[in-house]
């Protein structure tokens, strides 16, 4: 069985429309199974389940789903759908408009943090930054 650890998703009763929009973004997504409880999806081979739990829980920050991003325009992409509704961030953090926290960073973050030559000056540079922009961090 794949998965056998996933992330079960507390929505106030909007469990169904929060899973369409997130398979209405990700390209290879999929409601598998829905009851007024539950509905189960997969995001890019990535198992969830959002629970009609009601208004006893909220999301934050604390908890986020990063997605790992190889060019400019993935990243606008994600950006753009997900945060639509919701509340941008700094350093590529946004809540979308169910309230779940997205952070939508470059693939190429981590090798340029691992450069000790370079990590300040891309630390800094991310840190002026709503949205990633892999250019400014390249010439950072």
């Amino acid at each position: 069985m794949k998965n056998k650890i996933y992330p079960c998703l507390w929505f106030d009763g909007n469990a169904g429309e929060a899973a369409a929009f997130y398979c209405s973004i990700f390209k290879t997504s999929t409601i598998t199974s829905e009851n007024p409880m539950v509905v189960n999806f997969e995001l890019n081979g990535t198992r969830f389940m959002g629970l009609n739990g009601g208004p006893n829980y909220k999301f934050t920050p604390a908890t986020s789903f990063v997605i790992e991003c190889e060019t400019q325009e993935e990243i606008d992409y994600y950006w753009e759908k997900l945060g639509t509704g919701g509340k941008y961030d700094q350093c590529g953090w946004l809540d979308d408009k169910f309230g779940v926290s997205w952070q939508i960073v470059p693939t190429i973050l981590g090798s340029l943090m691992s450069d000790p030559s370079r990590a300040e000056r891309v630390i800094n540079a991310f840190l002026q930054m709503k949205k990633f922009e892999i250019d400014k961090l390249l010439n950072a």
